[in-house]
């Protein structure tokens, strides 16, 4: 016997402005160290690719991508912590990716706390590979740490 992991219903959709507090709740409660509304709205402002996942219209995750040049970088990820591990961060991931390759993007790439295990999991997942280190790139409770940098390439995504 097998299991069928269903993952949930997701409605994503582009952020707005009137989502920023909502989002901005996320953000403060998942990070320890998170952007700000002026961050947030600068994103929508200069045209990011900013989308977020509902969940019976209740705001359950966040992405934003930036593009340029034939790349596309993938600045921020969140999933409510009520929503963590139901397959969210994949669904909105995944929507990114779709929209990265529509816009004739060959590289994605990203930087995630090599602390974070689950993040680097759904990654690899994902297919996107290790490229190398930015040392001090977090901060974080004893100084810094360091970023690792993920790349895929969109040319076989589908």
């Amino acid at each position: 016997m097998s299991a069928v992991v269903q993952l949930p219903s997701l409605n994503i959709r582009p952020m707005e402005k009137d989502d920023i507090d909502a989002v901005m709740a996320i953000e403060l409660s998942v990070y320890t160290y998170p952007w700000t509304n002026r961050i947030m709205a600068d994103c929508m402002r200069v045209g990011y690719h900013c989308s977020i996942g509902e969940i019976d219209d209740v705001l359950a995750s966040y992405c934003i991508m930036s593009t340029g040049a034939g790349e596309a970088h993938i600045l921020n990820l969140c999933v409510a912590e009520e929503f963590q591990r139901r397959g969210l961060g994949q669904l909105l991931l995944t929507n990114m990716l779709d929209k990265a390759k529509q816009a004739g993007i060959e590289d994605i790439f990203l930087e995630v706390r090599p602390s974070n295990y689950a993040a680097i999991e759904l990654y690899e997942r994902l297919g996107f590979n290790q490229m190398g280190t930015r040392k001090d790139y977090y901060p974080a409770r004893n100084g810094r740490e360091d970023a690792v940098i993920l790349a895929k390439n969109l040319e076989f995504w589908d």
